[in-house]
């Protein structure tokens, strides 16, 4: 490869990890050309990345960031996803293949400026998504304000059930 090229490379990757959210690395070995098309397909409509670095352009590019913390998982091949939006998106897609192709193996990976093992991107893949935890709070700024109105209409709502009750009563006579 030329020194051109590889700073090339190495340019490309610094740009890429400048504003992920989460990174997932994983040995690719052994898996077919026919499971990787279908699962960068999956990443791509989640808004993820899928690309395949050399391991030694990759601990250059990361040497002078916060995610140098992933070099020594930077070794035999490397596939590299990444999310830039959410930061469960790549890892519950990755889950998922790592559980149907035993080829394919998570190494570890980054979140929040610390280095994951694989039982790391287990639980960042447990976070929920961004429109669950929207639908979350809304629902929590929803619910004060509904069982206010709730208590304040308890008291004369059932006084009118009162005397609906006493009035039925008296024309039942």
């Amino acid at each position: 490869m030329y020194k051109e090229h590889k700073e090339e490379v190495i340019n490309d990757i610094r740009e890429i990890f400048s504003d992920v959210t989460s990174v997932v690395l994983a040995d690719y070995r052994g898996i077919d050309v026919p499971t990787v098309t279908v699962m960068r397909d999956e990443l791509r409509a989640a808004d993820c990345g899928y690309r395949i670095f050399k391991n030694t352009l990759l601990k250059i590019a990361v040497a002078d960031s916060d995610k140098k913390v992933m070099m020594d998982l930077f070794s035999g091949p490397t596939a590299v996803i990444w999310s830039k939006n959410s930061p469960s998106a790549a890892a519950k897609i990755v889950l998922k293949f790592a559980k149907e192709e035993q080829a394919f193996t998570i190494k570890g990976g980054f979140f929040d400026g610390q280095k994951l093992d694989e039982l790391g991107i287990k639980e960042l893949a447990t976070i929920p998504s961004e429109e669950v935890l929207r639908s979350t709070l809304l629902m929590l700024f929803i619910a004060a304000p509904t069982d206010f109105v709730r208590q304040t209409m308890a008291a004369p709502q059932s006084f009118v059930y009162l005397l609906n009750a006493r009035k039925n009563m008296l024309e039942s006579k």
